[in-house]
């Protein structure tokens, strides 16, 4: 029987960020002696990254940001690998939420973290089968990450995402919706109504900053649903951060392993699996416990504090 020796391919996003990242992730990966494939459109994270690993890899390298992360991800599931392949992330993408949680800022101290950092096994997100590992966001326009600007996102977290889509789209319709969890009585729903958006967190930063990012071990989602405010798209910054600070009373926040979201009206809508854009009218989500396989930095906390009270199911 032939042994496979161990290899780390660094799967890179050459059109990340600001796209000056390349000569230097490619000078690291050689240095180490890590193999390097470069994608050329969206998508290519995925196919490049099943291959290396059905080719049995030990680590794949996610460089980019948070979306080739996911299609990093995605590339392993369809491998069926998570059992046997590692992640590795440099942060050369614009918003790089999920490497911050992992502990990793830049991309020297990221490969620092590939050679030597813990290995820990986080939970995964999957959504009608579609794999996610940061968040689902309902509601959202597909340029709606690239339109909110970074102060804003590091006030209020996902929610900056749908205050930004509230103010550039004139015709915005809210969502009537229901959100159930599974193994609950079907007639009593957690939560029901017109609302805004509804945002399901696995591991990214999911609120205003001061209340931590969601559990990533935990085998819990974070669940939140924003009432529908009509002129919350009017308020200034400052407004809208006390109408979604951490006791408002137009958010409902709850946790479960499992939950469905079924939308009335309209007929379907956008989802955004951290940053992939589907269209659906109901969508299933399950957690998969502590699946993916991942290196993290010396700051990463595998149980991030907590800030405001949430109800556990």
């Amino acid at each position: 029987m032939t042994t496979m020796s161990a290899e780390t391919v660094v799967v890179l996003n050459p059109e990340s960020g600001s796209g000056s990242h390349s000569a230097t992730v490619r000078q690291r990966a050689d240095e180490l002696g890590y193999t390097l494939v470069a994608t050329d459109t969206d998508g290519d994270a995925v196919a490049l990254a099943a291959a290396a690993a059905r080719r049995g890899v030990d680590t794949l390298v996610a460089a980019g940001g948070d979306g080739t992360v996911n299609e990093v991800i995605r590339g392993i599931g369809r491998a069926d690998a998570f059992d046997r392949v590692t992640l590795g992330v440099v942060p050369v993408g614009t918003g790089n939420n999920f490497a911050k949680q992992l502990g990793i800022v830049g991309p020297d101290a990221a490969f620092d973290v590939v050679e030597s950092g813990e290995r820990r096994r986080l939970d995964l997100g999957r959504a009608n089968g579609h794999l996610f590992v940061n968040s689902c966001i309902a509601g959202l326009t597909a340029d709606s990450s690239s339109r909110t600007s970074p102060a804003m996102k590091q006030r209020l977290g996902v929610l900056a995402y749908v205050v930004t889509t509230l103010r550039t789209v004139s015709d915005f319709e809210s969502l009537r919706l229901t959100v159930a969890i599974d193994g609950r009585d079907r007639s009593e729903p957690a939560w029901t109504g017109d609302a805004l958006g509804v945002l399901i967190g696995n591991a990214r930063q999911f609120g205003p900053a001061k209340h931590g990012p969601a559990d990533a071990e935990d085998g819990l989602f974070d669940v939140a649903v924003i009432e529908d405010v009509p002129v919350l798209s009017l308020m200034s910054d400052a407004v809208v951060e006390r109408l979604l600070g951490r006791n408002s009373t137009y958010i409902t926040r709850f946790q479960a392993g499992s939950l469905s979201v079924e939308v009335h009206n309209p007929s379907s809508v956008r989802f955004s699996l951290d940053g992939e854009i589907i269209q659906e009218r109901r969508l299933s989500f399950e957690s998969l416990p502590r699946t993916l396989s991942v290196a993290v930095g010396e700051q990463y906390e595998s149980a991030p504090r907590r800030d405001f009270d949430r109800t556990d199911f």
